[in-house]
């Protein structure tokens, strides 16, 4: 049955799911500023059935979580959230359960969706069964949904531009007069990453920068997380370097450059995205429009502002940084409950969103034990700036 839903300085170092029922209210959870800037506000305690890795807002402040189907435990890969916590699937239960014979039409593993400035959502499906394995063909997609009817109204296929050990991760949609485009990072299984630029007019989806430096997993980091190394943890007491390429993404003000950044890289680069979708540029003219912007620290999730600032996840902190125009870089928050920070999202009235997702405790890294302690917290600051 469908269920239809009305409603800082530079750093160098270191689910009980509750379901309900539709409802006929739409909820509200964006309110107008109370708290002081710099300061960390508790928005929801969400109880979501797995890792919230993706957050977004729609401009009346319905808000979506999205959680990669890791593992059988995430019974819905999205859902959206309700003031007093609860997550229910979206945009139905029924588009929820995977289906390798039906891949175009249901959703697999959703780690982020957005919505663009025509207030449609768009998911991002990596078509993958589990946290790693070969992606389900034909399952890796672009969702757009339509809020109002809370229907789906177009599906991007995505096979054309996925390996064997995809991992696609992060997505941005910019939609302009004279563009519709959307970028996809894919961090890969074994650290092996690319950008994905996609048409929206035409559906036409390009890969590029495969094994780029600004791409690669670096050998060698090592991140803290809560006083311990993260390190990928067998049941049997065997331990592995983790891996992870291209991760985070932010889109400048005038859409012009993407900045990105592998999982496991302290460095942040950026690229010309004209050249992304550029049929006459190859590879290596595409390559030699990226700018490696220098050191940021440890990071997940990125996005830009109105005024061209990047916002940093730091999960080795718990906390928030952001990168100047200048490229000065600073913390603006940090709080012990922000327990690996991942997606951010900026809302027209000011305020910066972001999940605690506690990827750090999940059992991959923790010997098959799960220490992750739901509801998970979704946070928000107020910021001097509206979305890029």
């Amino acid at each position: 049955m469908t269920i239809r839903l009305a409603r800082r300085t530079l750093l160098t170092s270191a689910a009980a799911l509750a379901f309900a029922p539709a409802m006929a209210a739409r909820p509200v959870l964006a309110q107008p500023a109370t708290g002081p800037g710099g300061r960390l506000e508790r928005v929801v305690a969400a109880r979501a059935p797995t890792t919230p890795t993706g957050l977004t807002l729609s401009t009346d402040g319905r808000m979506f979580l999205f959680m990669p189907r890791f593992d059988e435990k995430t019974v819905f890969t999205a859902g959206e959230v309700f003031p007093d916590g609860r997550v229910v699937p979206y945009p139905s239960e029924a588009a929820n359960r995977p289906d390798p014979a039906r891949p175009a039409e249901t959703l697999f593993h959703v780690p982020n969706g957005v919505f663009d400035r025509k207030n449609r959502l768009w998911l991002l499906d990596a078509g993958l069964m589990a946290s790693s394995g070969e992606p389900v063909p034909g399952a890796a997609k672009l969702v757009c949904i339509d809020p109002a009817a809370n229907a789906i109204v177009r599906t991007i296929p995505l096979q054309s531009v996925m390996t064997k050990t995809s991992s696609l991760n992060d997505l941005r949609v910019d939609v302009r007069p004279e563009r519709e485009t959307a970028y996809i990072t894919d961090q890969g299984q074994t650290g092996e990453g690319a950008l994905i630029a996609v048409d929206l007019v035409s559906g036409r989806a390009v890969r590029r920068l495969a094994e780029h430096a600004s791409t690669r997993s670096v050998d060698g980091i090592l991140k803290i997380v809560e006083g311990r190394v993260l390190m990928k943890r067998e049941a049997d007491g065997t331990a592995s370097p983790i891996k992870g390429g291209a991760n985070g993404i932010a889109l400048s003000p005038d859409g012009t450059r993407l900045s990105y950044a592998p999982l496991m890289s302290r460095r942040l680069y950026q690229v010309e995205t004209a050249a992304l979708l550029d049929a006459g540029k190859d590879d290596a003219a595409v390559a030699a429009t990226v700018a490696d912007l220098g050191e940021k620290g440890l990071t997940g999730g990125l996005i830009a502002d109105s005024r061209d600032r990047i916002y940093l996840s730091l999960q080795e902190f718990n906390g928030i940084g952001r990168r100047d125009p200048d490229g000065r870089i600073e913390v603006i928050a940090s709080d012990p409950r922000l327990i690996w920070p991942d997606t951010f999202w900026i809302t027209g009235d000011g305020w910066l969103y972001l999940s605690s997702a506690q990827a750090n405790r999940r059992p991959e890294q923790n010997g098959g034990l799960d220490r992750q302690e739901p509801p998970y917290a979704i946070f928000r600051m107020r910021i001097d700036a509206g979305p890029a």
